[in-house]
């Protein structure tokens, strides 16, 4: 019971995002901006941009009102590498605006 328990948990902490991650000396946490972070850690191994839409449908019971209120979003994935010794992060930026950091595997 102990292992399951055990397991899962390590599962659980994997499949969530970070909050922060160390740059150097810098401390880089969600709602930094995407300056700020190429200000700290410089340029990113890796750079996507891809446009995402966020939003509601609003419906009334009966179907007689519907209220659609979608927004564009720009997102930039960036990945850094900080050698063999440290884990690669992934960056996801809203409007410029860090909303995620992930650990990914080693790197090189």
């Amino acid at each position: 019971m102990k292992k399951i328990l055990l397991l899962s948990g390590f599962l659980f902490a994997a499949d969530t995002a970070e909050a922060a991650f160390r740059c150097g000396s810098w401390l880089i946490t969600k709602g930094d901006h995407e300056t700020e972070v190429l200000q700290k850690c410089g340029e990113p191994e890796y750079m996507e941009e891809r446009i995402g839409y966020r939003g509601d449908r609003l419906r009334h019971p009966r179907g007689s009102l519907e209220i659609e209120e979608f927004e564009q979003v720009i997102i930039h994935e960036w990945i850094y590498n900080f050698g063999p010794r440290r884990l690669k992060q992934r960056l996801l930026f809203e409007n410029g605006i860090l909303k995620e950091i992930n650990d990914l595997e080693h790197g090189y």
